[in-house]
């Protein structure tokens, strides 16, 4: 799938950026690849995404640039070892200047790159797999180290990635630099005059009600369980700021039976709304009055970051690197992960004060517009790019 072919040796003198990873399909990590790709100047890099399952048509369709090549390779379960040799001669094909993997899904291909010659390899860590929510298997860290000689460079997400890259994994400080993730603050933004946006398809736009929203594909790690238990014991113990709770949950995955289920047992089918995937999630973010993250384990959510540019106070769990975007008791609330109670607590607290869901709102967009914003990390990985060329070319 190809926007316009690439032809290798066509002239074009801009070095190659291949984005490696394991599907690009919705999602934060992904969505991250898109700002860059779209962002970078044009005049710097080419890219060129690969994904080792497959590129979603519509998801392609987010990149706006037209010399962008799409490449699915289809692999099946397992080990992509016997995907090394056509790994292998793609990157001889295209040549690429980097190769930029991301997660332990894809880091196996720089493997064929330190093979087929690639000069600068970076590998992206944005978050630990969904079957090792806090880092702490053995097994995984393991491979991490297996694969670290074929990396040049390790771009850490957060704080606490960095840590367990140096200190889990083994990998020499040096050759890790931290990278955050950047939003959009253009797109998400605040809604007009502190007001609740409407939004298609809501039944909860009406302005008397107080309406807590969560963005995420419906996965066990995300645990939206844990934010509906949290919204039923509110609903039931609240008291009067209880009675004009809604919860609205917007995305799709392998959850959402089990969602459904629950939310009908506790009856509450009447105040929450299933959204489904959205693709209007700047639109959705300022339909909300409270945004609620209730993971497991996280990197660096990309949603946290949109809902405090949207000038939302944030209801999340203290795990991964949300404690490094949310600040405690100022553009947000931290509260332990798998604890429904104390999340209900939280959200009660903004529930029942309309000032603290102001202000905790926008000191959070402050925090957004100073600290993280696209610009600012699309430049950062511009420059490590062309700090690495300049490096392995001497």
């Amino acid at each position: 799938m190809t926007k316009q072919a690439i032809v290798p040796g066509n002239g074009d003198s801009r070095p190659l950026v291949m984005h490696v990873l394991y599907s690009f399909d919705v999602g934060g990590l992904e969505n991250g690849v898109v700002n860059i790709v779209n962002r970078m100047p044009p005049e710097r890099f080419r890219h060129t995404v690969v994904a080792l399952s497959h590129c979603a048509d519509g998801f392609c369709k987010r990149v706006q640039r037209d010399d962008v090549q799409f490449i699915s390779l289809h692999k099946p379960p397992g080990h992509g070892i016997k995907l090394y040799p056509r790994l292998f001669r793609l990157f001889r094909q295209h040549r690429p200047a980097v190769v930029h993997t991301r997660n332990l899904a894809a880091l196996e291909a720089a493997v064929p790159a330190w093979a087929a010659g690639v000069p600068v390899r970076v590998h992206g860590e944005h978050g630990w797999d969904v079957n090792d929510p806090g880092g702490t298997l053995r097994k995984y860290q393991l491979m991490r180290r297996a694969y670290s000689p074929f990396v040049v460079r390790y771009v850490a997400l957060s704080a606490q990635i960095e840590r367990y890259l140096v200190d889990r994994v083994g990998v020499a400080a040096e050759r890790v630099e931290r990278i955050c993730n950047g939003v959009d603050t253009v797109r998400f933004r605040p809604a007009a005059d502190g007001m609740r946006a409407p939004l298609r398809g809501n039944p909860f736009d009406g302005q008397e009600l107080l309406v807590i929203g969560t963005v995420g594909r419906l996965q066990a790690v995300k645990d939206q369980l844990n934010l509906v238990h949290a919204f039923g014991i509110a609903r039931r113990n609240g008291g009067e700021a209880a009675v004009r709770l809604r919860l609205v949950i917007a995305g799709e995955g392998p959850l959402r039976p089990v969602l459904e289920d629950e939310i009908r047992q506790q009856g509450l089918t009447d105040v929450v709304w299933m959204a489904g995937e959205r693709k209007d999630v700047p639109e959705v973010m300022r339909s909300l009055d409270i945004f609620a993250l209730p993971s497991k384990a996280e990197g660096i959510s990309n949603t946290i970051l949109e809902a405090m540019a949207s000038g939302l106070p944030v209801v999340a769990t203290d795990v991964g690197g949300n404690g490094e975007l949310v600040e405690e008791g100022h553009t947000g609330l931290l509260v332990p992960a798998e604890n429904p109670i104390t999340m209900a607590e939280a959200l009660m607290c903004y529930a029942s004060n309309a000032a603290l869901r102001n202000s905790h709102g926008l000191a959070g967009r402050h925090r957004v517009e100073q600290g993280f914003s696209l610009d600012g990390m699309v430049a950062r990985y511009t420059e490590l790019y062309e700090r690495m060329l300049r490096q392995r070319s001497h």
